[in-house]
């Protein structure tokens, strides 16, 4: 920790905010908590689309339908629809490095049909269109009416789940072009915003979900054994058929960079834990909340409802609990996960001058020896991360409301914002400098917050239920 000190120091990319008070100073007073609740790869028109009179949604039809449709290879137009079910195909649609850059097309946002025939050729071609509305959802779609919502959150690159988390703790993907669990043994030079807390006495906690009757040792013996696991695989590039059949491995989402042990015994907190911190108002100063990404994230292929059921446990423990008069919640979601969207995204700051790499960027002489002798894996490779290698262009916009006591009543957040934006909000709540030159630039969230009056949402307002309820199952 003192030598990453030393190194952040002598390399900070931009001012504090009030650089005449000194980094750690708490500028807005009224804030003690903040919670960031991520959920997975949902893009705003697939689950808010058909919110009416908020935001913008679809476009619609003289018949209230989306009036908005993508073409097929062939020809045929693919307009966009309600999903029949809640229950989502496995594997498609796609949010992989190339399909993501794909469905984007220039800023057309006109292949979310096309890739999936050309990248997953025999599935669904139609389900990227799909979207749900308040019948699937009534909580979100209640939540989304009640407290602000900004509808024009997006991603903060084109591409899956790892780099997106990375960017939301570290301002950088630093390299990270896809969800492979091998490439994740690196570390920023800045660090991340839990170096920037902890240098600084601040308190924080990444809570996820626990397998009952572990003690603290157990999990963190458990998460090194697969940290240990993850460089093991590395070795794998060296011979690619050994690659075949490994996919994404994350646990929380401080786990996208290495952990000590210190770190993770006093930090790395269970949902239970969460659940009676927020009941007895002893939530930490920062803290990040993750769904069991195996079951209740919203990745395909899980029931949406069941995602929407813990998100609603955990914003209903914090509006209920008793730090609810002195807290901050954001529930968004890490990408689009394929799903369309009809707002190209914009332009972004780089973070750094870190490009992206893959297998296909590694040494020339690696690379030829993987086409002579690997071409189908080579091909393999070539539709999960194929594209550009800068991180010059945000991804699709996701859905993110905020929700305070302090929230304004019918308030809509417009502003471009991203992920890097919760640093930003860290970085001007405790006088912190920014990480990279992506959160040197974000805007935040803070105009959604009414801090010089009373709060409108100290009671807090009567939300729909979810159409599942938690544990009920």
């Amino acid at each position: 920790m003192r030598r990453l000190s030393r190194s952040m120091a002598g390399r900070q990319v931009g001012p504090l905010p009030r650089p005449d008070l000194p980094a750690g100073s708490d500028l807005l007073p009224q804030i003690k908590h903040i919670v960031i609740l991520m959920m997975e790869n949902h893009s705003y028109d697939n689950h808010l689309g058909m919110l009416q009179g908020r935001g913008e949604g679809f476009p619609l039809g003289p018949d209230g339908q989306p009036d908005v449709a993508n073409l097929g290879a062939d020809g045929e137009s693919v307009p966009a629809h309600h999903l029949t079910t809640t229950v989502q195909q496995p594997e498609v649609p796609s949010q992989s490095w190339h399909a993501t850059h794909w469905q984007w097309g220039d800023g057309k946002n006109d292949g979310f049909v096309s890739n999936i025939q050309a990248l997953l050729p025999g599935k669904d071609a139609a389900v990227g269109m799909g979207y749900w509305s308040d019948r699937d959802l009534p909580f979100y779609y209640g939540l989304a009416r009640a407290f602000p919502l900004a509808d024009h959150w997006f991603s903060s690159c084109l591409g899956p789940t790892f780099p997106n988390r990375r960017f939301l703790i570290a301002g950088t993907a630093h390299g990270l072009i896809d969800d492979l669990p091998f490439d994740l043994a690196d570390y920023p030079p800045g660090g991340t915003i839990f170096d920037l807390l902890t240098r600084h006495g601040i308190s924080w906690a990444n809570y996820h979900p626990v397998a009952g009757g572990r003690s603290v040792l157990r999990r963190f013996l458990h998460y090194r054994g697969r940290a240990l696991r993850r460089r093991v695989m590395s070795l794998r590039k060296l011979y690619p058929p050994l690659l075949q059949g490994v996919h994404k491995d994350m646990q929380f989402t401080a786990d996208i960079f290495p952990l000590r042990m210190f770190r993770f015994m006093l930090h790395v907190r269970s949902t239970d834990e969460f659940f009676a911190a927020a009941d007895n108002g002893t939530l930490p100063a920062f803290s990040i909340v993750d769904p069991d990404f195996d079951a209740y994230s919203e990745e395909n292929p899980q029931d949406i409802r069941k995602g929407e059921s813990f998100a609603a446990e955990v914003i209903n423990r914090v509006m209920h609990g008793k730090a609810w008069p002195d807290t901050l919640l954001i529930w968004l979601y890490d990408e689009h996960g394929g799903y369309y969207d009809h707002v190209p995204p914009p332009a972004a700051v780089e973070p750094d001058d870190v490009e992206g790499r893959c297998l296909l960027t590694e040494r020339s002489w690696l690379r030829s020896g993987m086409r002579l002798f690997f071409p189908r894996y080579v091909a393999n490779a070539e539709k999960l991360d194929a594209g550009p290698r800068q991180y010059d262009r945000y991804g699709f916009r996701v859905p993110a409301v905020i929700v305070s006591p302090y929230a304004r009543p019918d308030y809509m957040c417009t502003k471009v914002l991203d992920h890097t934006s919760v640093l930003k909000l860290v970085e001007q709540k405790w006088n912190l400098p920014p990480l990279t030159a992506r959160d040197a630039a974000a805007a935040t969230p803070l105009d959604a917050l009414d801090l010089a009056g009373p709060p409108a949402f100290l009671k807090p307002p009567s939300l729909p239920e979810p159409s599942l309820r938690w544990g009920s199952w």
